[in-house]
């Protein structure tokens, strides 16, 4: 969706000639009704961005000091944080085989008498095994509370990411498909998790089911009104930029085409992914450097741009004392996840294929 300063402006005239006014919710109101509807779902609760959508839907989900919750080894260091800001323990569970998404057997022998939740993490627009995910965690009473940060519009066997556990967690932050700068948003059917979620980010001044206003304390994780007013703007055209996302992500792969030391990542035959980062595997020697070498001559990924890790691996959660995963480290560092902007137009996606190309066959060559 393309956005001049003029569409901007006016959408966000009526939030700014409301101002100053403390208790005003009308544009946050007016966004949340939205995206329940357009993910069909009863509730949407706006927060103030990804991390706090998901601290936000840990507290709940009744997760406190001392439970447990499980994370795939491959994921941000962000969904780690908020589990460690509920109080709680992350324990990470290693990839499945083929590297796509957690691996059952290691979840199973992971899940404890404390463990409270599980939490996939849909990087690059994936939901691998998500159903299957959802199933295993239904078997042992866990919720699941999906980071769909980076899979607005993503679907698996139709269902919408973020729609499938307890509750899904979004980010606007800029560079998601639908943005407002910084901000971030819950989704659920559940009315006792919803109301909740609400209470909890604005300080629980408002009351959820066995807890009245003002019983607990809360934070302040509300979305200002101008940033929901933009918002709104964009969700109007979800459909125009997945379309868009997407069809980034198709004609990249064209143009990189096949090639040794690099495979595209295709999605399986049930997901249907958002187009949020174009995914190949890496098999060339030094990987981690291949992509630091990307990074640095204009190609923007994960692991070269943004220093992504498997999370075990991370300096900041090494007093965790966690188990090695090396399925999902293998995983993260053979992973070439090429981020997509809606503003990248198609003459700079074939000078990204191109710089792609050459510079793996000179790294193949030289090494």
């Amino acid at each position: 969706m393309n956005t001049t300063a003029d569409d901007v402006l006016h959408a966000l005239k009526p939030a700014i000639d409301r101002m100053p006014d403390p208790a005003g919710r009308a544009e946050a109101a007016a966004l949340e009704a939205e995206l329940a509807t357009v993910h069909g779902v009863r509730h949407a609760i706006a927060v103030s961005s990804g991390t706090a959508a998901l601290h936000t839907a840990l507290i709940a989900c009744g997760i406190s000091p001392g439970d447990e919750v499980l994370l795939p080894a491959a994921t941000v260091i962000m969904t780690v944080a908020a589990v460690t800001a509920a109080g709680a323990h992350p324990v990470f569970v290693d990839a499945a085989a083929d590297g796509r998404g957690i691996d059952l057997a290691d979840a199973a022998a992971k899940t404890t008498e404390r463990t409270r939740a599980i939490m996939p993490v849909h990087l690059a627009g994936r939901t691998d095994g998500l159903l299957e995910l959802a199933a295993y965690a239904q078997s042992v009473g866990l919720h699941v509370i999906e980071d769909a940060c980076q899979a607005q519009g993503s679907s698996t066997r139709g269902r919408a990411a973020g729609t499938v556990g307890s509750i899904g967690c979004f980010s606007l932050k800029d560079g998601k498909i639908i943005s407002c700068g910084e901000g971030g948003y819950l989704l659920t059917d559940d009315d006792t998790l919803a109301a909740r979620a609400a209470a909890y980010r604005t300080h629980w001044l408002t009351p959820a089911p066995h807890a009245p206003a003002a019983s607990r304390l809360g934070m302040n994780y509300r979305l200002a009104e101008p940033l929901a007013a933009i918002a709104r703007h964009h969700l109007a055209g979800l459909d125009l930029a997945l379309s868009r996302r997407r069809e980034q992500a198709r004609l990249l792969y064209s143009l990189v085409g096949e090639m040794p030391g690099i495979t595209m990542h295709a999605p399986a035959p049930e997901d249907t992914p958002n187009g949020y980062s174009a995914l190949w595997r890496i098999d060339l020697d030094r990987p981690r450097d291949f992509s630091t070498r990307l990074a640095e001559i204009g190609v923007a990924n994960s692991v070269g741009t943004y220093r992504l890790r498997a999370a075990h691996q991370h300096p900041a959660c090494q007093y965790l004392n966690p188990a090695p995963c090396p399925r999902a480290t293998r995983a993260v560092d053979r992973m070439l996840a090429v981020s997509l902007q809606s503003q990248t137009t198609d003459t700079e996606l074939h000078h990204l294929a191109e710089t792609i190309r050459r510079e793996a066959r000179t790294w193949a060559a030289s090494r």
